[in-house]
Formats: structure tokens, C-alpha cells, sequence
């Protein structure tokens, strides 16, 4: 072989190699035993190997535990119910007002099947251009597999937005049977909205209105989750009933509870919000101070 030509391989090879190493790698499987949670992660930066943390410590919120959320609780227990049996489910997008429960409740529904074999798996925003290689990574488990995505939103022209959408709209990387999509979004949409958008409307003859292409993509992502469930801010009375659950969870008697309830009112109102989350705050921060 030509000298010249062979120190030319070489060469080529040796950038190969360097080239091969920027690249992005496939997440290798985790201890499966190790959690009933895992987290995606990417340390090192845009072209690090994404990889699945074990949770140490799960949050070990209940079904119970969560009040004045009724209907949304039996919506998502029916449909995950179904998909830890093998039968029909569809994703799920959890929308509404901040506090609610939304996060909440995926946690409760987690623990509630984890015996059953279900298993989250918890993926920002930013990493979901990787789902067809996470998808790729529990193909044929016997274990049920929820990837969750909390208080997602995208602006303009994230690189997971279309990822997701293909995965949601059964592309070549389509998730299997053992695994669903369940996300969490203060927007209906997943897209900021505009007020100038409403000038895209074409009225009819007839008196139908359509949305403009740029509000159909919007709206077309958030439709390809089969299942919405939505969360509504909660009445003076529904806040109090939830203020009354923790601080029974804390300890309280339901006495110390009554005495608790102007405070807790004033609570809220300092916050500016009527929300579970702001429920349970005010409900540490009382005992804290008044003990339990």
C-alpha cells in the first residue's frame, strides 16, 4: 500500500473517531429493580448520552391524600387501570389552573399500580427529541411504562415539539403497548396564544368560523392526546376542605383544624391563589409554628 495513501487512513480514521464521540448515544437501560420512577437525564451537554437516574425517594402521595379532584381522579385511574391490564388507553394531557393537583395526581396513580408493574419515567421538555430512543429502550419489557412530562409548554420551533407530535401521531417510531404519554400544561394548547391570531378566523355564509393554519397546528397537537382531563380553580369552600386534609394529615385535630380556618383564608389571599398547592404550605407552615 502506498505510504502516503495508508498515513491518509489513518487519519481518517483518527477524526472518525473523534467525530464518533460528539455524537449523541443511545441511553442505556437502567436497573429496572433499582425504582418505580426514573428520571431522563443529559450531563455534559448537547451531546452527552442521555441516561435514566433511579428516584431515590418517590413521592409517596395517595389517591387519599388529594380532595375536591373527583372526577379527574377517575378519569386517569380508568384509563390507567386499563393500560396496566392490556387493554385500550390513550395519552393523556393533564391541563388547567396552577396547584390543582395535575403533577399530583399522576404520583398518587403511579403508586397506586407501581405493584402491578407500572413505572414512570420523567423526560424535560428539552430531551424529548430522545423519545423514539426511550421508546426503543422498553420495547418488549413486561413492565408498564408512563413517560411524564410536567408543566409542559414549547414555544415557537422547539425540536421537541416535533417529536413529540410523531410519536403522538403513530409515526415509524410509534410508542408500544407498554407505554403511554401522560404530560401536565397550565395551556390547553401547549403553545403560547395571541391575540392577533383571532384575526386568522375565516367566517362562513352559513355563520361557521375556522381557525387560521397557524391556530390549527396549535390546537393540533394537543388533540392527538386521546384523553384530556382538565383542573379548574377551587372555591373558598373546596380550598378550606383541602386545608383540613393536610392539616389532618399533619397531625391536627379537627378542633385545632376550626381554629386554623381565618388564617388559612388569609393565607391564600396574601398568595393570591386558592390552589391545593397553597393548601398544603399553609398547612406546614401552621403546624410548624403551632406544632402538631
Amino acid at each position: 500500500m502506498n505510504p502516503a495513501f495508508e498515513h491518509l487512513l489513518v487519519r481518517a480514521e483518527s477524526l472518525l473517531a473523534r467525530v464518533e464521540a460528539l455524537l449523541p448515544h443511545a441511553a442505556t437501560p437502567p436497573d429496572w429493580n433499582a425504582s418505580i420512577a426514573f428520571r431522563y437525564r443529559k450531563r455534559g451537554g448537547l451531546h452527552a448520552a442521555g441516561v435514566l437516574e433511579p428516584v431515590r425517594h418517590v413521592a409517596t402521595i395517595r389517591l387519599a391524600d388529594l380532595k375536591e379532584v373527583d372526577a379527574q381522579k377517575e378519569r386517569l385511574l380508568a384509563n390507567t387501570r386499563q393500560f396496566v391490564a392490556g387493554q385500550g388507553a390513550n395519552n393523556v394531557l393533564l391541563t388547567g389552573a396552577r396547584g390543582t393537583g395535575k403533577s399530583s395526581l399522576v404520583k398518587a396513580v403511579l403508586n397506586e399500580f407501581a405493584p402491578q408493574g407500572l413505572r414512570l419515567i420523567e423526560v424535560d421538555k428539552a430531551d424529548l427529541v430522545d423519545l423514539p430512543d426511550l421508546i426503543d429502550l422498553v420495547d418488549g419489557r413486561t413492565e408498564r411504562f408512563i413517560v411524564f412530562c410536567d408543566d409542559l409548554s414549547f414555544d415557537e420551533g422547539e425540536p421537541g415539539y416535533k417529536a413529540l407530535k410523531s410519536v403522538l401521531d403513530g409515526s415509524v417510531a410509534a410508542a408500544g403497548d407498554n407505554l403511554l404519554i401522560y404530560a401536565t400544561s397550565n395551556r390547553r394548547h401547549l403553545l403560547p396564544e395571541y391575540m392577533k391570531e383571532n384575526l386568522s378566523y375565516q367566517h362562513t355564509e352559513d355563520g361557521e368560523v375556522h381557525p387560521g393554519e397557524g391556530v390549527e397546528e396549535k390546537i393540533s397537537l394537543s388533540e392527538r392526546f386521546g384523553l384530556w382531563v382538565s383542573f379548574y380553580p377551587f372555591t373558598q369552600a373546596e380550598y378550606l376542605a383541602i386545608v383540613a386534609q393536610w392539616l389532618r394529615h399533619f397531625g391536627l385535630a379537627d378542633d385545632a383544624i376550626a381554629a386554623a380556618r381565618q388564617e388559612s383564608l388569609v393565607w391564600a389571599l396574601e398568595r393570591g391563589s386558592r390552589s391545593g398547592r397553597v393548601a398544603q404550605q399553609f398547612a406546614r407552615d401552621y403546624v410548624g409554628r403551632h406544632g402538631g
